[in-house]
């Protein structure tokens, strides 16, 4: 029978336990464990059969059993305890608060199309989310006042299971957000906060705002299907990355600019203070510089209304642009004229919709004039972007020199900061204990982690034994329910008690399924693995677990190979792919895993952060130097498979890549792990592997803090936060006043700059021999046309040529001493100083100068010398 209307009866908790609510609201509990344990034990089999959810535990107990845990003085004492330990943590000092000063921003906004939290809220696809996640949770250990903003989906990303022959299938579960750790944003008269976007043919988009307690971080997540909505609105926030371009697009305009609204919503309704930064975590939330832009061309609270230019001025001082994407097939695009239809609906009543279409516009070489590029308009809305790594943002500075095409690639004003991971979220409670000390260290936060030094040899194998074991016993239930959604009887299922061991090696990858992660790189030569995993000696066992977008076909039939390899009864009990891969799987599989496997094609992986949460947990890299690993690897804190040169085949590349990962499991990984013999003659092996055990424990050591989102969060705050705070609030002081003289300066030397040429170079000084030491006079003669030497820095290169006169090791100096000589032509003279030996070699360039510039190339404006 079939109920035909549903709603959610809540549950009413006497006085004595009323804390329980707040404490399930709060998501502090999916990394506290004291209070994750708390739910538990109240109703253990619930607990099993809600999968981890506090919320849903509540609202199925019982009246009577209520009762008995509101009659239970342990249980009373302890929910008291927990709820005053919440209390504390949400309004204590933490190292924002202890390092800060006054430059530091009240509030930050961060945008993210996704975010894992927890497998209860799941609004995640995969590294992306899971990354926005650590920062908000990160972010609340540390009391860095930032607020999120995202989307509520009605479905979120997809659960997965496999057919009968291994192929993925998707199903959509609708979710109910009064089921969930959430609570809807309410007007002082009690009706559901709402924001709206006008939509073309008259219609419109409307959202109200439900938020998610993240600790002391609080999230806003936009919600469509609300009555007010037709169906085709309604549908909007269905479900992560679904649907059409239309569909795609209306997503990115309800995050960006509603996103706004719903933070001055909620500004207005709790009191928060105003964000003074905004962070724009990938192109898809770009959109929100264009509301605040509007909003300061049309403001509302009676100040003086800015130009485009101005607004925009005023707007990219304020904000940070992150890129995850190292391929341009990665980035939103949208038809241009699609993005025109949406945006003359009434969207920007004070902004010329062809200011909108320049900002996203491809107007670079190789560029295509009939695309709105979102990751190229979070650029031009941010005055800091960065890449997700060191190596990223090497690619992403290449990926888009375009918009900085005078300058040299390394010049491209995109930055790096390396990201992290949680570390209470992802570390299990037993690798804590014996790896890091639990006193927090401001000063020297790696400290902490050097407790492992300390560990016994026994003790630290005796942990990783039990972790293993532990990812075992998950495996073989999961496999077993697996099998049976592709139609196997119980019968038939008898094996899946004896898969894997708890005493082999065990290798683990995990991540999203697009190619360029080649899930299949380990079939490569098929026998060659079977040989491995069923080694007499040193075997090893494989657990691997990754979705593919419903869309990618060939990330589906990878999958399936891999499904089908495992289901050959010689192997199945020595490696295993596990369908509906999550954070919930994810908590078990990093630290069961003794050796984590990473081979995407270089230099693909923006940043890979499921090694980070192995290494944390004492598991060893096995991965191609790519993404954190490629600045991380120190050659004992795991293995680096080498990468065939660029000029091979995608054929030979995969040939030579497997062949490479073979030979380093069968002589290096496995030998260490299963302890290599000895000199002593009466000894064959080590029953502990002493020194498998010396590599876990540098790995913790050195890896623990900087694989950590504390660090990454630092380097956010410091790099990045507080420098565009120092900007922002400069650039809108005093009714905007330098924002309003900056935007001028910069029209006019936008205008001016077609005019500005070197002339003529000359050098004065030894020539003949010159000796490192020798210095050099440099002069420039230079016609500036319209500006003003103050306009302008003119600069000298120097250093080692190569054949072809390009100049490498760089280095610059000011020609500062300026003699006037008429009709805009100036002499800008100074000195360099030869520093080296060997081809040397100088140029000069002139550059835009104002204080107000984060850097030399953020205009993208530079005269070099001919």
């Amino acid at each position: 029978m079939k109920a035909i209307r549903r709603f959610t009866v809540r549950t009413v908790l006497p006085d004595s336990i009323a804390p329980l609510s707040r404490l399930a609201k709060n998501l502090r509990w999916s990394w506290h464990k004291p209070t994750e344990d708390l739910f538990a034990h109240l109703n253990p089999r619930a607990w099993e059969i809600v999968h981890g959810d506090p919320v849903k535990l509540l609202g199925s107990l019982t009246r009577e059993e209520i009762q008995q845990i509101a009659e239970d003085p342990q249980t009373v004492e302890q929910i008291k305890t927990l709820d005053a330990d919440l209390t504390s943590y949400l309004t204590q000092p933490q190292w924002y608060q202890r390092t800060q000063t006054d430059d530091a921003p009240a509030a930050i906004a961060y945008f993210s199309a996704e975010y894992g939290i927890t497998s209860v809220l799941p609004q995640y696809s995969g590294g992306l989310g899971i990354l926005a996640g650590d920062h908000l949770k990160t972010a609340s250990d540390m009391g860095i006042p930032v607020v999120g903003v995202g989307l509520l989906y009605q479905a979120g990303y997809f659960k997965q299971s496999l057919s009968q022959d291994g192929w993925q299938q998707e199903t959509y579960p609708v979710l109910d957000p009064d089921e969930m750790p959430l609570t809807l944003l309410r007007e002082q008269d009690g009706t559901p906060a709402r924001i709206s976007l006008p939509l073309p043919n008259s219609r419109s988009l409307s959202a109200q705002i439900w938020r998610a307690d993240v600790g002391r971080v609080p999230l806003l997540l936009l919600d469509s299907n609300i009555p007010e909505n037709d169906e085709h609105a309604r549908n909007v926030t269905d479900r992560l990355y679904g649907g059409g371009s239309d569909h795609r697009l209306q997503q990115e305009l309800l995050l960006g600019m509603g996103g706004i609204r719903a933070l001055r919503a909620f500004s207005r309704i709790t009191g928060a203070p105003a964000p003074e930064v905004f962070h724009c975590n990938e192109g898809h939330a770009g959109f929100l510089g264009i509301e605040r832009i509007q909003e300061l061309m049309n403001p509302q609270d009676g100040s003086e209304p800015m130009t485009w230019n101005e607004a925009l001025t005023a707007v990219r001082s304020a904000t940070v642009f992150t890129t995850h994407t190292p391929v341009p097939a990665g980035i939103d695009r949208f038809d241009r004229a699609q993005v025109e239809y949406f945006v003359n609906a009434g969207l920007t009543p004070a902004v010329a919709t062809a200011h909108i279409l320049e900002l996203g516009a491809e107007s670079y070489e190789g560029g295509d004039p009939s695309k709105f590029n979102m990751a190229v308009m979070g650029l031009r809305l941010a005055q800091r972007a960065n890449g997700v790594a060191k190596l990223h943002g090497v690619v992403s500075r290449g990926m888009f020199h375009g918009l900085w095409s005078g300058f040299d690639t390394e010049e491209v004003p995109i930055t790096s900061v390396t990201n992290g991971v949680h570390t209470p979220s992802w570390i299990d409670p037993a690798m804590r204990a014996i790896a890091v000390d639990p006193q927090e260290n401001d000063q020297d936060p790696a400290s902490r982690w050097r407790k492992i030094y300390q560990a016994d040899d026994n003790d630290l194998w005796q942990v990783r034994r039990d972790l293993r074991e532990r990812l075992v016993h998950d495996v073989r239930r999961r496999l077993r329910a697996s099998w049976k959604k592709r139609g196997a009887a119980d019968a038939e299922l008898a094996w899946t008690d004896s898969v894997l061991d708890p005493d082999v090696l065990t290798i683990g990858f995990a991540r999203r399924v697009p190619t360029y992660k080649r899930l299949t790189l380990m079939l490569r030569d098929p026998e060659r693995l079977k040989k491995l995993l069923l080694d007499p000696d040193n075997p090893i066992q494989l657990v691997v677990a990754g979705k593919s977008h419903p869309a990618d076909e060939m990330g589906k039939r990878m999958i399936q190979d891999l499904v089908r390899f495992t289901d050959d009864p010689e192997v199945r009990h020595r490696i295993v792919f596990l369908p509906n891969y999550d954070i919930a799987m994810a908590r078990v599989l990093f630290p069961g895993c003794d050796v984590w496997l990473n081979n995407p094609l270089r230099p693909l992986e923006a940043c890979g952060t499921s090694g980070m949460k192995a290494a944390m947990n004492g598991g060893l890299n096995l991965s191609v130097l790519d993404g954190w690993w490629d600045e991380m690897y120190d050659g004992q804190n795991g293995w680096a498979i080498p990468t065939a040169d660029n000029k091979a085949s995608t054929d030979e590349r995969d040939d030579i890549e497997a062949a490479a990962l073979y030979e380093l499991i069968e002589n290096h990984v496995a030998p260490r792990f299963y302890g290599e013999t000895t000199d002593d003659p009466e000894i064959t092996s080590e029953e502990i592997p002493h020194q498998w055990l010396a590599m876990v424990k540098h790995t913790l050591a050195t890896l623990g803090p900087n694989v950590s989102a504390r660090r990454m969060l630092t380097d956010y705050v410091q790099k990045l936060y507080v420098p565009a705070c120092v900007s922002g609030r400069r650039s809108i002081a005093d009714n905007g006043k330098v924002a309003r003289s900056t935007s001028r300066w910069i029209e006019r030397v936008r205008q001016a700059w077609p005019q500005v040429h070197v002339e003529h170079v000359d050098a004065e000084g030894v020539l003949q021999e010159p000796q490192i030491g020798d210095e050099l006079t440099i002069n420039a003669y230079i016609n500036l046309g319209s500006l003003n030497p103050q306009d302008v820095k003119v600069q000298v290169g120097f250093g080692h040529v190569s054949e072809s006169d390009h100049i490498h090791e760089r280095s610059y100096a000011y020609l500062d001493r300026v003699t006037e000589l008429g009709n805009g032509r100036f002499l800008f003279s100074g000195a360099l100083t030869i520093d080296r030996s060997g081809p040397f070699g100088y140029t000069v360039r002139v550059l835009p100068s104002n204080e107000e510039l984060a850097g030399p190339a953020e205009l993208g404006l530079v005269r070099n010398a001919a």
